[in-house]
């Protein structure tokens, strides 16, 4: 059984946060507990920093790797200027990086196809310029997945999903790729 942390509990969004706001909440902790409590008890107190403070670790090497809002913005203006054949190319060396399989799909719903550890995933790139993204190329995806026993992940490089398809990708867990996350992929692409 996989435990999934939930969304909006402390540590989630902590985890979401730069990496200090969590070294900070710990040693805030820490400081008051050596401060406040008896002097018996006073490290056993300090001892529930520890959360925060693997919290803060894991976050510092989670954002380590991500490109700074201007190479971000950099990687995502370069990708725009890209044909849907070079974006896709791009796309794929970053998921080599990461260790999938890439294979190019020959149907309109998917572009790529990647495979790792028995696991698949569909993923729609060509509508990644569109100004508004409805929710027919997302149920399009959807299906094909289905189909395939696969996961699904829409690349929305400009432009805005409409109210229905966010409902939509949310309701059948479809993983949008955009902004940071998506900027971070291109980057690992970039570098090989």
């Amino acid at each position: 059984m996989k435990l999934k942390m939930a969304e909006n509990s402390v540590f989630a969004i902590l985890l979401r946060s730069s990496w200090w706001i969590s070294v900070v909440v710990g040693a805030i902790i820490v400081v008051l507990c050596l401060a406040l409590l008896p002097k018996d008890i006073r490290f056993v107190g300090a001892a529930g920093s520890l959360p925060f403070l693997v919290i803060g670790a894991m976050a510092a090497k989670r954002q380590w790797s991500q490109p700074s809002a201007a190479a971000t913005e950099a990687l995502l203006a370069q990708a725009g200027a890209m044909s849907s054949r070079d974006l896709q190319a791009w796309l794929s060396r970053a998921w080599q990086a990461e260790g999938y399989a890439v294979t190019p799909v020959q149907q309109g719903a998917a572009d790529l196809q990647l495979a790792r550890n028995g696991q698949t995933t569909l993923v729609q790139t060509k509508r990644s310029k569109a100004g508004v993204h409805g929710i027919e190329p997302l149920r399009a995806l959807h299906d094909a997945a289905s189909q395939a026993g696969a996961a699904s992940v829409y690349v929305l490089l400009q432009g805005e999903l409409s109210d229905n398809a966010r409902l939509f990708a949310r309701d059948q867990k479809i993983v949008l790729l955009q902004n940071l996350e998506l900027a971070t992929l291109l980057k690992k692409g970039a570098a090989r």
